[in-house]
């Protein structure tokens, strides 16, 4: 069974006109190790994802 991460929250308000937007930016605890794994798996799955479309430009 997996433990689930602990997580870094970093909220931030700004404000446009009359509105006011709050913003909660969650970042994940990870060991250094686990999160090199984690970016590799998101480089190798960006990479896919262009290099099946790059060779569709019009």
């Amino acid at each position: 069974m997996q433990t689930q991460p602990k997580y870094q929250s970093e909220v931030k308000t700004v404000v446009m006109g009359e509105r006011t937007i709050t913003i909660k930016n969650l970042t994940p605890i990870l060991l250094p190790k686990e999160r090199e794994q984690r970016k590799r798996e998101v480089e190798q799955k960006l990479f896919d994802v262009f290099s099946k479309y790059a060779g569709q430009r019009v």
